[in-house]
C-alpha cells in the first residue's frame, strides 16, 4: 500500500545548494526537528493519539471514539490509513481510519478493519486542545482526503458524527447520507460520506 511519505504534498522541501565558492566551513551539526511534518502513525504513538483524544471527546460528549487499545489495534492493522500532524516531533492533530466493505456503517464497523473494502471509515478526527481554533482541523481533513485520492482501492470515504459537527464536515466536502444505525448509550449519530472516486474515474476504469 502507498504511505503518506510519498505524496508529493507531504515531501520535505529539498534544500537549496549555495552557489559554488560561498560554502562555508561546516560548523558542529545540529539535529532539529522539522517545523512541521505530516506522516502516518503508529503504534508507538497511540498513547499520545489517545491522551489528545480524551480530552476531546470526554468533556463534550461523555464518549471516546475509541478506547486506547483500539487505537493500538488500528495503528497495527492498517497505520497507512492514518494522519498525524506533528510540531516539532509533537503531535498536534490526527485522523485514523480503517477500512469497510459496505457504503454504510454498522456495528461491526466501530471495531473490525475490512482488508479488502473500498470504503474507509474514519474513525476520529481530533486536535490538542493548544491548537484549536487555528483551521488544523480543516487542514489535516483536506491532506487526508487527497491521500485518499492516491490509494486505488478506496472509492469513498464515511464517517457519523452529532448534529453539531455536519457544518464542519460540509465545508470538507462530506454530504450527508442521513440517521445512522448506530448508537452509544444516548448519543445519535448523523452519517456522511465523501466521493472519493467520482462517476467519471468509475467510467474511465470501468471498460465500458
Amino acid at each position: 500500500m502507498s504511505t503518506v511519505s510519498s505524496l508529493p504534498f507531504l515531501k520535505s522541501s529539498l534544500l537549496m545548494r549555495p552557489p559554488m565558492g560561498s560554502i562555508t566551513p561546516r560548523r558542529g551539526r545540529r539535529h532539529t526537528l522539522p517545523a512541521s511534518e505530516f506522516r502516518c502513525l503508529s503504534p508507538e504513538d497511540a498513547i499520545s493519539v489517545f491522551e489528545i483524544e480524551r480530552e476531546a471527546f470526554i468533556s463534550v460528549s461523555g464518549e471516546c471514539p475509541l478506547h486506547l487499545d483500539e487505537v493500538c489495534h488500528f495503528l497495527t492493522l492498517c497505520p497507512e490509513l492514518s494522519l498525524g500532524w506533528f510540531e516539532e516531533g509533537r503531535l498536534v492533530a490526527f485522523i485514523i481510519g480503517s477500512l469497510w466493505d459496505q457504503e454504510k456503517l454498522a456495528m461491526d464497523a466501530l471495531t473490525l478493519h475490512k482488508p479488502h473494502g473500498s470504503t474507509v471509515h474514519l474513525h476520529v478526527l481530533a486536535v490538542h486542545r493548544t491548537f484549536r481554533q487555528q483551521g488544523k482541523g480543516s487542514i489535516l481533513m483536506w491532506r487526508y482526503l487527497q491521500y485518499l485520492r492516491c490509494l486505488p482501492y478506496v472509492r469513498c470515504a464515511v464517517l457519523m458524527c452529532e448534529d453539531f459537527l455536519v457544518p464542519f464536515y460540509q465545508k470538507s466536502g462530506f454530504k450527508v447520507q442521513g440517521p445512522s444505525d448506530i448508537t452509544v448509550g444516548p448519543l445519535t449519530f448523523i452519517e456522511m460520506m465523501y466521493p472519493v472516486r467520482g462517476h467519471a474515474y468509475m467510467r474511465r476504469n470501468s471498460g465500458v
